[in-house]
């Protein structure tokens, strides 16, 4: 008999950030995600992957997510990404980076390789 599993909604595994500056690894925003009530404050792209982990963690944990926007602040001058994780095995992501101010997406194949994207891109 094959076990099934409880599907897990594709929201659950997508995270909005928005970045106000970024200098050396060192950003100014903030992190969105279905199971946060609001945002969280980024400080760094370390702290970032850190917090993206435990909220991924949570999929198996029961309880719907709730919908992800992009909040209620004008934009302005921020960027704003997507980050998709379509598979995850401890730090070995892979998914999509959607810059939605140039519509540009691209993917990755590992936390390094994400990180390595958001330096490119911020660093221009």
């Amino acid at each position: 008999m094959v076990q099934r599993t409880k599907m897990v909604p594709c929201q659950s595994r997508e995270a909005l950030v928005t970045i106000s500056s970024y200098q050396n690894g060192i950003i100014d925003g903030e992190l969105r995600h279905p199971r946060l009530n609001g945002s969280v404050k980024l400080w760094s792209l370390a702290q970032m992957v850190l917090l993206l982990n435990s909220l991924l963690d949570l999929e198996s944990v029961p309880g719907s997510p709730l919908p992800l926007v992009a909040g209620d602040r004008d934009a302005g001058e921020k960027e704003i990404f997507r980050i998709q994780v379509l598979f995850r095995e401890n730090y070995s992501w892979q998914g999509r980076l959607i810059w939605q101010n140039e519509n540009r997406e691209a993917v990755f194949r590992s936390v390094l390789e994400l990180l390595q994207l958001f330096d490119e891109i911020l660093g221009e």
